[in-house]
């Protein structure tokens, strides 16, 4: 779903800092790297990063979907190639994107050599860039805990951008009510993100 910047930081405040998560990819990827089946925890980790990335550079979800699904294979083949050099492991997942983003508009220019073409912005090399990748998919990962009804009033009111009467109706609830969710959701939200501690950097990729 295509959650905007301007939504994200009115849903409890993510853009403030000291809200990231613990930098504990060191570990998965030593695990990866000596069995394979261990790269889920990987995968599960950095998916909502990288198909944010993606998503902003294609503009379309199954586009998005399936390129981030091939970043992922790619990583998982070349998982051995990895070095920690400064800068977290999704730095190196956003390198392999930046490549595939690319492939996929020199194939549409290929397919569609008339199109009005911009191409892909580069992946961010930016602290501060991952930063905001990593916080927007900790919030993803966050909205998913969240309990179901908190979960679809979250996705309607910030994915949507529908209104609480709007809600209300679909979901059979009362105008007050669906406020009171979307209340208890951000609050949890919150209280959620201010137990994550700062990151620390202890690693970089080398692509």
């Amino acid at each position: 779903m295509p959650w905007s910047d301007r939504n994200l930081r009115r849903l409890a405040g993510v853009e403030k800092g000291g809200m990231e998560e613990p930098d504990d990819d060191r570990p998965l990827v030593t695990a990866a790297q000596r069995d394979r089946r261990q790269f889920t925890a990987l995968y599960e980790r950095n998916v909502d990063a990288v198909h944010a990335y993606v998503y902003r550079r294609v503009d379309n979800r199954a586009e998005a979907e399936d390129i981030t699904s091939l970043v992922f294979q790619k990583a998982l083949a070349n998982l051995d190639r990895f070095e920690w050099r400064g800068v977290p492991f999704v730095a190196w997942l956003l390198r392999i994107a930046a490549n595939a983003v690319t492939n996929h508009w020199r194939r549409v220019s290929r397919e569609q050599p008339m199109a009005d073409l911009d191409g892909p912005e580069p992946a961010p090399a930016d602290p501060a860039d991952i930063d905001a990748l990593e916080r927007r998919a900790l919030l993803f990962r966050l909205v998913r805990t969240l309990p179901v009804d908190q979960r679809r009033v979250i996705e309607m009111r910030f994915a949507d951008e529908r209104g609480i009467r709007e809600i209300a109706r679909e979901l059979n609830r009362t105008e007050s009510a669906v406020k009171q969710l979307q209340y208890r959701a951000i609050q949890n939200l919150r209280a959620q993100l201010q137990k994550s501690p700062g990151k620390k950097r202890s690693g970089e990729a080398n692509a």
